[in-house]
């Protein structure tokens, strides 16, 4: 245990030294991963407050269900009782007939209208609102109460909830496309990065595999620079778009004050914030991987030339 640890620790001593011998390459190399990876983080940041926001706008999706005219009272409290037990609505407003004719009579130029009827047209109605406001969820809701015998007509508006949904998944496929290319341009400066460090040390890895060093032993070193390297990038990408935050967000805070809205925007949570560190270190591992495994190849390959030539 004790000579696995101190290996490890030579390795990481070893790429911590890398990374300070040239301060100006690691640096520019580190802004240039951060700079990547706070494209799609933004993005995804921008995505996640447009869905809190425009649930605060909009509100939550309503049904309304009309019931059919000759319901009695005490279908009405059974009604009541199963929309209470229903596992999909989180709350109701019941209506009588009698209440929306009068909210109706409120309304300009229908006074005298209302007052000539011989009888009231309207139904009872309940508005229920819906916990989840995904739209197959709420067209199998739609769908369900429309069929109980106590339904007249079930009405909601679903295109907005069908449009939202549409501009948030192709938002989120952009922002996953995007993540997608930088992380295989992340790996590739990894990649290139460590192949110029192997390169300056080509002879001192060929004399170690020749005196018996493994291949672990040649790759440590160079995979701790990687992900250092990545991992300090990461971390960067964070700092670079809660900058951006701060600086929109107080403009943004007073215009939608203009508006009597209330807006603010937030930055990852704890858990996105590992997953974008943990991502970045991830790539930067696999691109040194990559690197490092192609040099031990290249070698090895030429001294089965060379041996082969001898023989």
């Amino acid at each position: 245990m004790s000579i696995w640890f101190s290996h490890h620790w030579h390795a990481l001593v070893s790429a911590l030294r890398k990374l300070t011998d040239a301060p100006i390459t690691s640096l520019l190399n580190i802004v240039v991963i951060g700079v990547a990876f706070s494209l799609p983080t933004g993005a995804y940041i921008l995505l996640e407050n447009l869905q809190v926001f425009s649930g605060q706008v909009s509100g939550a999706p309503q049904l309304n269900l009309f019931l059919a005219l000759d319901t009695d009272k005490n279908k009405i409290a059974e009604l009541e009782s199963r929309l209470t037990q229903h596992p999909q609505i989180a709350s109701f407003q019941f209506i009588p007939k009698n209440v929306a004719l009068q909210q109706l009579k409120k309304r300009d130029g229908l006074a005298d209208i209302i007052d000539d009827l011989a009888q009231n047209p309207l139904p009872d109605a309940f508005i229920i609102n819906v916990k989840d406001a995904a739209p197959e969820s709420l067209e199998s809701l739609h769908t369900e109460i429309q069929k109980w015998p106590e339904a007249g007509y079930v009405q909601f508006n679903s295109a907005w909830t069908r449009r939202l949904d549409a501009l948030l998944k192709l938002g989120k496929l952009a922002a996953l496309t995007l993540a997608f290319l930088l992380g295989f341009a992340l790996v590739a400066i990894t990649f290139n990065t460590v192949r110029l460090q192997i390169l300056t040390r080509r002879d001192e890895i060929e004399i170690s595999k020749l005196i018996g060093a493994t291949n672990d032993f040649v790759r440590r070193p160079f995979l701790y620079f990687g992900t250092i390297q990545a991992a300090i990038g990461g971390i960067t990408a964070w700092l670079i778009t809660a900058f951006i935050l701060h600086l929109i967000s107080n403009e943004l805070t007073s215009l939608a004050k203009l508006y009597t809205v209330d807006l603010r925007l937030h930055h990852l949570s704890s858990e996105d914030s590992a997953i974008l560190l943990l991502s970045s270190a991830c790539l930067g591992w696999f691109g040194a991987w990559l690197s490092v495994a192609n040099c031990l190849w290249k070698t090895e390959s030429r001294w089965f030339k060379d041996t082969k030539y001898t023989h």
